[in-house]
């Protein structure tokens, strides 16, 4: 390294993020259980949108991405004033770190939560503070017990991502009504679609001056590839991450994709049964063959297993038949899997695999 070329402090020491493994060396049509993607991929709606994009290749985007804030807006009885959209949810969790965590500030999170609350922290110069789950699940008490008055952000997943676990809106209203008076509550609802009936915390945030919600294209509405995200947050939160985004951040082709996609709810509504459906069927076909998973709201199961070691092999095994799933050793989960709730015959095929490598034991 150049002794005079440096980068700021604690960058060096953030660990690269690594995303579901996609392929297996030698092995063809591999099977993709590992990133938490929507099985069916985009609505019909969605995808009609994308192609009539061509079109505008050659035009420069909207800098306020009102179309889509607006269709966000109507979907969900909102104030699009108070939209922000982003690069997925990451660049909104980012934007809320370079914003309002730096040198000296703390940042606190959960020790299975998103990986991105530590890395964004971290970018910021900020401290990461990571707090004990209970049983997989959110502490709230926790929570409050590690803030101080350094304290600049909150971030919780609700449902959580990789345990699947969800904590209720009591519990979360007793979080942002006993924070600290300079600390904000990030709520990421990148699984929210998948639990029928809930608003993720949009009334919370109506109600309160210190909530923040951030939520993805990339899960439900089967857009990962397009990296399409958004928040919701008090104005005077708003004005400020729109003041540090890149006035270009999202193409045309992601705008108009997305907002074909959330105004077609009816797509959403059938994708979140079927979800559901499988979802259960799935954590009832592991547990038969010895394979525990706490219950699971949004599109995946954490399959827990005796050891480390076990998880590894059955990894190794599953690969092995072209079936990819994830480890989430980096979560501090090591003896887990993490598998995504694939169509009908991806969940049969999956079980089906995990009770030949429990068999053969």
């Amino acid at each position: 390294m150049n002794d005079f070329i440096r980068p700021q402090p604690g960058i060096l020491e953030i660990a690269l993020y690594e995303g579901g493994k996609a392929s297996v060396a030698g092995v063809a049509n591999v099977l993709k259980l590992s990133s938490n993607e929507n099985p069916f991929g985009p609505s019909d709606k969605a995808k009609e949108a994308f192609a009539r994009s061509v079109h505008q290749l050659h035009r420069y985007p909207s800098t306020d991405h009102l179309a889509l804030r607006s269709a966000i807006a109507d979907v969900h009885g909102l104030d699009a004033g108070r939209v922000i959209c982003g690069v997925g949810s990451d660049e909104i969790i980012h934007m809320l770190c370079q914003a309002y965590a730096g040198p000296g500030d703390e940042v606190v999170f959960t020790e299975h939560g998103f990986l991105m609350y530590r890395i964004s922290t971290m970018a910021a110069g900020a401290v990461p503070v990571e707090v004990q789950e209970r049983e997989r699940t959110t502490d709230v008490d926790a929570i409050l017990k590690a803030c101080t008055r350094r304290t600049k952000l909150v971030f919780i997943a609700n449902p959580n991502n990789p345990t699947g676990t969800m904590i209720s809106a009591a519990e979360v209203e007793h979080l942002a009504a006993n924070l600290p008076p300079q600390a904000i509550l990030v709520l990421d609802g990148a699984y929210a679609e998948y639990v029928e009936g809930f608003d993720a915390g949009l009334s919370l945030i109506e109600a309160r001056e210190n909530v923040v919600m951030t939520r993805t294209f990339s899960k439900i509405y089967g857009l990962g590839g397009l990296r399409i995200g958004w928040g919701y947050g008090p104005k005077h939160i708003v004005d400020v991450l729109n003041r540090i985004r890149g006035p270009f951040n999202l193409s045309n082709t992601q705008l108009e994709t997305a907002e074909a996609a959330v105004r077609d709810q009816d797509y959403v509504t059938r994708c979140r049964a079927d979800n559901a459906r499988m979802r259960h069927w799935l954590a009832e076909a592991l547990a038969e063959h010895g394979v525990p998973s706490d219950t699971s709201l949004a599109n995946f199961i954490l399959a827990r297993f005796a050891s480390a070691e076990e998880a590894e092999a059955c990894d190794i095994f599953l690969q092995s038949q072209g079936l990819l799933v994830r480890r989430v050793a980096s979560y501090k989960l090591p003896h887990c899997l993490r598998i995504t709730i694939g169509d009908e015959s991806a969940c049969r095929r999956i079980a089906h695999a995990i009770g030949q490598f429990k068999a053969q034991a």
